[in-house]
């Protein structure tokens, strides 16, 4: 094995495959592994990396490299973090596909291929890497140059190469950060805070050595890290963490009482930036989300908080955003609000990003005044005489010593969410949303605990709760699925309340049908009919394209949902969260739109109103981002986003794209209609083509809708 150089040492061309004991354990053609709490994974020849799948939840599986013989197992790479492989799935070794993995019922979820002919073997390393080979030895693809968010000693990044932080601590989809060695050899740490925005490298090496340096084996461009590490006895890797910081890590191979050495990663360089925090200075949401600002905690790592106020957004992942928890100031000038809203003090906090109005040489009180009277005005910041007001979504936040001034948040000063009685008192809303859903049957917690075996079957998650797969040995229609919410915050109560009244109002065969619920102590869970053929989103990114005419039902059958919610419940109803994680198919593939926890009632007569951020970026209508009233175009926005990912059959955002107008879609969809040029759409899809004039059709209202 190479010595280990110190820091991390990143060099242009990979290395030669080095001995032939390293292949011990070869794995041939047609050799497979399945995902159960059963299976077994491939080692390398000294048992210390293991290949295969590890369990990340009720029936989820990632496809990945560990280390085998500590604690802890520490993922080094995986496959599919973005789409969790179900139980039952299985990774295969073929001759046509290499390695290839497939889901029970034989749909591609991700693969490789490979760029030469003649693959014998995998075999992984005692480096941690793991390849496919041809008999004589020629390395036809490796883990090594797909690198994810960790790099171990030997491991090389090729000119061009990225590394991508995941997206939490325990969810390895892909994250906001990217480690790049970019083509001119300099390394640089990037944010991606939005789909359509780079922006600048937070970090970089400035090491610009394109027509200076020549590019052969063991170039060494840069050293991370200049510090002592030890050479033997740990293991060592690299990371590009979840919160953007870039950090190297020890581990003692063997442990006991009387070496003394630590069980756990023990950090030995110097964090990459110091901190993230105030190193972040460009357009964008910064080292947090929206709404939120960063601080340094005492362990030198970067926490996210919401801004007062503010709730999360998702309560996976303190660093995905806040939304506002009150009703936003009214812009309607017969009602001015100003005496319903104060203003909270937050010292050395500041948006940089969010200015909209800067006035010189004021006083505070005047700054506090200016915000109250102004609608647009969410947080005014106070430094050297100078009035900063700052609006909806607020970017970039931070919190530390160097930024000083004095940040003025307005929050409303009584925006309750329960109804007032007697003296002072309070009652739950509820008994009375229950009463109203009376097609509804009421459970108890062990009924519904029986029904799912324990909450084992897990089918998916969001930010509000866990849903789980169910029987009701009672109903004649006994499958079930069973959504419980978390209790950690007063918003689990509340979107059990939107919920329950929302769908409790409604009878259409293209939303979801509530079955029941359960309101006992602190649990609160709905019961919902089961869908056999899962989300549209599973349906339309997996490996098959779906049939054209399939998607065309699909589109109608959302189309008539939505126009029901807007126009013909007793309560107008704004879903604002449409996307294909919240559209389910049943057994005939009719879709229903499901998952109403952040839906917003109007009264008969009602039209417009005012509210917080709800939704998920990417689908979300501008107005949610100029402090406007929203109405049911919202939904009908975020229609024509998914209308565009059903005619094309991807991702509205695919940054893996090679040709750069593509990577967003309803740019390049604007463009080929712009053009005259549809047909570049679905060129590849046989049924659309030859219905091109419904493609067009379809192409239009997409972008009357956006």
């Amino acid at each position: 094995m190479a010595s280990v150089i110190l820091g991390i040492l990143l060099v242009l061309v990979p290395l030669p495959l080095s001995t032939e004991a390293q292949f011990g354990g070869n794995l041939t053609l047609g050799n497979s592994s399945t995902a159960n709490d059963q299976n077994s994974s491939w080692l390398s020849p000294s048992g210390e990396f293991a290949f295969g799948f590890r369990r990340m939840g009720a029936g989820a599986y990632l496809l990945a490299i560990w280390l085998e013989k500590i604690e802890d197992k520490t993922i080094v790479w995986s496959a599919n973090g973005n789409s969790l492989a179900p139980e039952g799935s299985k990774v295969q070794l073929t001759a046509d596909g290499g390695l290839v993995l497939t889901d029970p019922r034989g749909r591609e979820l991700w693969s490789f291929g490979l760029t030469g002919t003649g693959l014998t073997y995998a075999a992984m390393l005692d480096t941690g890497n793991f390849i496919l080979a041809s008999a004589n030895h020629v390395n036809l693809w490796d883990s090594f140059n797909q690198p994810m968010d960790t790099i171990l000693p030997t491991q090389q990044l090729n000119l061009g190469a990225n590394v991508k932080a995941r997206y939490s601590e325990m969810n390895y989809s892909t994250g906001r950060f990217l480690f790049a060695l970019q083509t001119d050899g300099n390394l640089v740490l990037y944010a991606t805070p939005a789909p359509r925005v780079v922006s600048d490298a937070y970090w970089a090496t400035n090491t610009i050595t394109a027509g200076r340096i020549g590019f052969r084996n063991g170039t060494i461009l840069n050293t991370i890290t200049a510090e002592p590490v030890p050479t033997s006895g740990y293991y060592q890797r690299a990371i590009l963490e979840y919160d953007g910081v870039f950090r190297q890590y020890i581990h003692p191979k063997t442990a006991n009482s009387s070496s003394g050495w630590p069980m756990h990663w023990s950090m030995v360089s110097s964090p990459v930036p110091s901190n993230i925090c105030t190193r972040i200075n460009r357009d964008g949401t910064g080292a947090c989300g929206f709404n939120s600002y960063c601080t340094l905690a005492d362990n030198q790592r970067p926490r996210c908080q919401c801004t007062p106020g503010y709730i999360l957004l998702d309560l996976t992942n303190e660093m995905n955003g806040c939304r506002q928890d009150f009703i936003s100031q009214s812009c309607d000038g017969s009602r001015p609000e100003k005496d319903q809203f104060a203003l909270r003090d937050m010292l050395n906090t500041d948006w940089p990003q969010s200015d909209y109005e800067v006035s010189e040489s004021k006083t505070e009180d005047w700054c506090r005044e200016a915000c109250l009277a102004d609608c647009f005005c969410v947080v005014t910041v106070f430094k050297d005489g100078n009035c900063r007001k700052k609006k909806i979504p607020l970017l970039n936040g931070r919190k530390d010593s160097s930024v000083g001034g004095k940040a003025l948040i307005k929050v409303r000063i009584d925006d309750s969410t329960l109804t007032s009685i007697g003296n002072g008192q309070k009652k739950n809303k509820n008994s009375t949303l229950i009463n109203q859903a009376t097609h509804m049957r009421t459970f108890n917690y062990q009924e519904l605990q029986e029904a799912t075996y324990g909450f084992k079957e897990e089918q998916g998650r969001g930010s509000f709760g866990i849903v789980y797969k169910g029987v009701l040995r009672s109903e004649d229609t006994n499958l079930v699925v069973v959504k419980v919410l978390a209790t950690m915050t007063g918003e689990s109560e509340k979107e059990f309340e939107r919920e329950v009244s929302a769908i409790g109002q409604t009878n259409h065969k293209n939303l979801i049908k509530l079955l029941g619920l359960c309101n006992e102590g602190q649990h609160r869970l709905l019961v919902y009919e089961f869908m056999s053929n899962g989300t549209l989103a599973d349906f339309l990114f997996g490996a098959s394209k779906p049939r054209w005419y399939r998607r065309i039902e699909i589109a109608c059958d959302v189309a008539r949902g939505l126009s029901y919610l807007h126009e013909d419940c007793t309560k107008h109803i704004i879903h604002c969260d449409i996307k294909p994680q919240n559209i389910l198919l049943d057994g005939s593939f009719t879709a229903k739109i499901s998952d109403l926890g952040l839906a917003k009632l109007l009264m008969a007569n009602q039209t417009r109103t005012t509210t917080g951020v709800r939704g998920t970026r990417g689908y979300l209508a501008l107005e949610w981002f100029r402090n406007m009233p929203i109405s049911s175009k919202v939904d009908v926005y975020s229609f024509g986003i998914l209308l565009v990912e059903l005619i094309c059959c991807r991702k509205n955002y695919e940054p893996e794209v090679k040709i750069e107008a593509q990577i967003v879609l309803v740019d390049w969809v604007y463009d080929c209609y712009h053009d005259e040029s549809i047909l570049e759409l679905v060129e590849s899809d046989e049924e659309a083509s030859s219905d091109i004039k419904r493609v067009k059709r379809f192409v239009m209202t997409a972008l009357w809708c956006i």
